[in-house]
């Protein structure tokens, strides 16, 4: 109805501000977190394609068997460099030009940067810049993925959902120790030019697949289009577009929106920014608050050191002398990765999300220690050098041992701090913000990605700290860290909107928010109860 009203129904009814969860919410969520097959595929491909001899020689020459602390470092770690800043600028193009099409954006720029390394033949030129155009690409997914699963999702099953992302992230990490598994013992360039090239089809997939959902109905919202929120909620939630529950639901992110337009005014560009920082560190609901909490989630989430194991398993496993076949151990690894992540489908939305943190914070560390001391006193850290000139382990039992703790701490990890932290800064962020904080949170995942990846070599190669396994102490160390972090400072936000998280977090503490319910709508709360009309959106959809 052009030049007119668009009615609206509001509730008090805290209950009633969304529709019953569908099967066709859950295929949305479920297509859209394809996108952590980018993120894993590419995180896990590089493990196998360092070890691989063809390319070695490729980049060291023909009498080198390994690359150079140096040379690894660097390789492996241009990708999360590109993707630092690829997450960085997705903030501002999803406020710009919305959550869709700057996912679709990133598909084709990091489908560019595989092009580039897929034609590499010698040298660090095309290997390296192509992983950094790559991890631009992979930014622009990994940030705004996480934030349009976030708007679209039911409250109900969120978490869920959500951690179906971290799932698909450890899909692509074991499709890609499968392909690195199967091109191992290849003698020509298929060896790493097949693991590079099988990226090209997750681009496709994931850019075609995205041209047929919709737009987040926040974002519509937030750029005054109420229409058009409107009929995406319907296609979202499965029910007609004038149903109740489509009216309320919509009612109540606009009445959040205009209270936060009331406490976050839009100041411009540069102003947008400042409002992330914005606020006291003893406030609890400071926008400056919510952006070192989402920040500093991802750093720990990477603390974890499950990297280490994801990277450069391969390599050091190698170093040990005791594994036959780390490559083998190495996709055993990334099942049980696999296996471990979706009991947090459940656990996300039935024990919630600080709870899954602490004990999984707690599980890693007793892990971690465990290999610490028992590579320190009998394990990998006592080996001899046979007839042969090959450097073997002292004690294979303890050798094995270890191994079964790193396949536990990848357990704790998988089931807990990789799905949770997604989760959580998909959720913590008012509208205004949302998608910088979630941008600058992502963009911190893949700078402490980049920091680990680039002083992980340092710390383990033989001619450099040789710290074998008591870089588990470091681990454990900083999963001890992640424990204290998670029980101190991180809100449980299960069942609740994207709209009552923002209020909890004003009402309450970390260690109290478990115990918190909404007593009030949005709407009831901006005296929108009842039936309201919003001018259309030809007539710039202000509130009537």
């Amino acid at each position: 109805m052009p030049g007119g009203a668009v009615p609206l129904h509001a509730t008090t009814d805290v209950n009633r501000i969304e529709a019953p969860v569908t099967l066709k919410a859950y295929l949305m969520c479920a297509f859209a977190a394809f996108g952590g097959i980018f993120f894993g595929f590419d995180s896990g491909y590089i493990n196998g394609v360092t070890g691989s001899k063809v390319f070695i020689h490729s980049i060291e020459g023909d009498s080198a068997t390994a690359l150079t602390s140096s040379h690894n470092s660097l390789i492996v770690s241009i990708l999360s460099a590109g993707t630092f800043f690829g997450a960085l600028i997705a903030g501002d193009l999803a406020e710009w030009f919305g959550r869709r099409p700057v996912i679709i954006a990133g598909c084709f720029v990091y489908m560019i940067g595989v092009i580039l390394q897929a034609a590499h033949s010698s040298g660090l030129g095309l290997i390296v810049s192509g992983r950094l155009i790559a991890g631009f690409g992979v930014g622009f997914v990994s940030a705004i993925i996480i934030l349009y699963m976030s708007e679209i999702s039911p409250r109900k099953v969120r978490g869920a959902l959500v951690s179906g992302y971290q799932f698909c992230i450890t899909i692509g990490l074991l499709l890609a120790s499968c392909v690195d598994y199967a091109t191992e013992n290849r003698n020509d360039t298929g060896s790493y030019r097949i693991p590079i090239c099988i990226q090209f089809a997750w681009g496709i997939i994931l850019a075609t697949g995205l041209f047929l959902l919709p737009e987040s109905p926040r974002y519509l919202v937030k750029k005054g289009q109420v229409d058009r929120a409107r009929h995406v909620l319907s296609r979202l939630r499965g029910q007609p577009p004038d149903s109740e529950f489509v009216e309320t639901e919509i009612t109540e992110i606009l009445a959040n929106h205009e209270f936060e337009k009331n406490l976050i005014p839009d100041t411009g560009y540069w102003g947008s920014w400042y409002q992330c920082f914005t606020g006291g560190l003893r406030t609890s609901n400071s926008n400056l608050r919510k952006t070192i909490l989402g920040t500093s989630l991802q750093m720990m989430q990477q603390w974890t050191g499950v990297n280490f194991i994801f990277y450069y398993s391969t390599p050091f496993l190698q170093s040990t002398g005791a594994i036959s076949n780390s490559f083998l151990m190495s996709l055993i690894f990334t099942i049980i990765n696999v296996v471990s992540t979706p009991i947090s489908f459940w656990t996300m939305e039935h024990v919630g999300r600080r709870p899954v943190l602490i004990w999984g914070a707690a599980g890693m560390f007793f892990c971690q220690v465990i290999v610490g001391a028992v590579g320190d006193t009998v394990g990998f850290n006592k080996t001899h050098v046979d007839s042969a000139g090959n450097t073997i382990a002292n004690n294979i039992s303890a050798v094995n041992a270890q191994v079964a703790f790193i396949a536990i701490y990848i357990f704790f990890f998988a089931s807990s701090w990789g799905p949770a932290a997604w989760v959580c800064i998909g959720e913590i962020f008012p509208i205004q913000i949302r998608a910088r904080g979630v941008a600058l949170s992502t963009a911190s995942n893949w700078l402490w990605n980049t920091i680990i990846a680039v002083i992980t070599p340092y710390m383990v190669d033989s001619d450099e700290g040789n710290l074998r396994s008591n870089v588990f102490w470091v681990w454990g160390g900083l999963c001890g860290c992640c424990w204290l972090y998670a029980y101190l400072l991180v809100p449980e936000t299960k069942g609740l909107s994207l709209e009552q998280v923002d209020q909890m977090m004003a009402e309450t503490t970390p260690r109290t928010s478990a115990k918190w319910r909404p007593t009030k709508t949005f709407a009831s709360e901006m005296g929108m109860t009842g039936d309201h009309k919003l001018i259309h959106d030809d007539e710039h959809k202000e509130l009537a």
